[in-house]
């Protein structure tokens, strides 16, 4: 049987719990153990028709399995392996992205080394200082003038 395509769980799982009514029965049943909907009902401020349809759906991702149960009643539990491999799939991300960023780093780090230091006794202008952020002047016309004309 073909492994699953990590990105494919990890997209079925997120859209699976961006609701938060399925995150409470997914924790529902995650703390209290195997239930049926009728069980789910009793003990969250949804309506038994509406468990049912969330059920649906999370089973669809893989994160709830459904079990046969005595008188032909249907017991969800947990099956915890997509939220597994959809944690892996964030983490294979952010490994992705802190080697790039950390290189970015460096490479900032490293050009900031090389920066020319203010002459001495000269601070360095802050970062949202008017020297900053004022445009230069036009060739040929001086500071003076720039500031006479924008009176």
């Amino acid at each position: 049987m073909p492994r699953p395509d990590p990105e494919k769980v990890a997209e079925a799982v997120f859209a699976a719990l961006a609701e938060p009514s399925r995150r409470g029965i997914l924790s529902a049943l995650a703390v209290r153990g195997p239930a049926t909907a009728t069980d789910l009902a009793s003990q969250l401020p949804i309506t038994r028709q509406a468990i049912t349809k969330h059920l649906e759906l999370l089973a669809a991702a893989g994160l709830v399995l459904a079990e046969p149960g005595e008188r032909r009643r249907i017991r969800y539990r947990v099956n915890a392996a997509p939220m597994a491999m959809a944690q892996s799939y964030l983490a294979a991300l952010a490994r992705d992205w802190d080697g790039k960023l950390a290189r970015l780093q460096r490479s900032l780090d490293a050009t900031e080394l090389d920066a020319p230091a203010p002459p001495s006794g000269a601070a360095a202008p802050e970062p949202n200082t008017p020297e900053l952020n004022t445009p230069a002047p036009p060739s040929g016309v001086t500071a003076a003038e720039m500031e006479w004309r924008s009176k």
